[in-house]
């Protein structure tokens, strides 16, 4: 350890000068040990008082047996189901068709089928736009980026699992034989919570019918899964339900819409007025 003295001074000066110093440095640490403890003291306080986020309650309730699809009623009012994959294709084809009802389907590979549910009601203009909608955002124009998409639409006994001649049909695939009806949707959707606590995602017109509000979801480069904690949070729903609303890929939000309780109510009593 080497210790400076000044040689202009005697030992004795040295020394009483050392003891000085270390004097001073003694009180700046104790100083600063203070200052330490007050501002950790203000912290725990702080702590203490500062309010606790909420728990998010969410209602408990019984799923329908449609929620293991994909879904969505119409703004009409008309229960539509796709296939979240080729087995879930399969199952509805074989077992949700009834005559009446209508098959919406893409030449993508990997789309689903979705059927419109008529229930032994017409099937109106507006509920058959809003499926060929969600059977293109469901589809894999979604990841691949496509603004609009061509969608096709039969009757159930138009499709078939017996191939042609020397072709073979995979699981989840059917042959649609027969006049078919194509529609251009763009590919675009919104999400919101219905009065159910659902979570559904669908043509703009078709959420805002059911749901107060609605966010748009864009084709983006955000995680899935990271804005479904965000949305999870706005509507008070499960991150799984939100989750499996979401298209497959890239998402992102858009603008968040309310319902328009006069517009909506409009559009009800011409729906009672086309029904009647």
């Amino acid at each position: 350890m080497r210790v400076m003295l000044d040689t202009r001074k005697t030992v004795e000066q040295n020394a009483a000068a050392y003891f000085e110093r270390a004097k001073k440095l003694r009180k700046k640490l104790d100083g600063a040990k203070r200052a330490i403890l007050t501002a950790q003291s203000r912290m725990a306080e702080q702590t203490k008082t500062a309010p606790k986020e909420k728990e998010q309650h969410i209602p408990a309730r019984e799923k329908m047996w449609f929620e293991k699809l994909r879904w969505f009623v119409s703004s009409d009012g008309f229960l539509c189901i796709g296939g979240r994959d080729a087995a879930t294709n399969e199952n509805i084809m074989k077992k949700h068709t009834q005559p009446g009802d209508l098959v919406f389907h893409t030449d993508m590979a990997g789309s689903p089928f979705v059927v419109v549910k008529a229930e032994g009601k017409p099937i109106p203009q507006t509920t058959l736009d809003e499926a060929a909608q969600f059977t293109a955002v469901y589809s894999r124009a979604w990841k691949n980026g496509f603004s609009f998409l061509e969608v096709f639409c039969a009757t159930p006994d138009q499709f078939s699992k017996e191939p042609n001649p020397g072709e073979y049909l995979p699981k989840g695939a059917f042959m649609v034989r027969g006049k078919v009806t194509y529609f251009r949707p763009p590919v675009e959707a919104y999400i919101g919570k219905d009065e159910e606590h659902r979570v559904m995602c669908a043509p703009k017109h078709a959420v805002l019918q059911h749901c107060t509000t609605a966010m748009a979801i864009l084709q983006g480069n955000d995680k899935p899964s990271d804005v479904a904690k965000r949305l999870a949070h706005m509507f008070t729903a499960s991150v799984d339900d939100v989750l499996a609303a979401l298209p497959s890929g890239g998402v992102k939000l858009g603008k968040e819409v309310k319902r328009n309780s006069l517009e909506q109510q409009h559009h009800a009593n011409n729906h009672k007025e086309q029904t009647n």
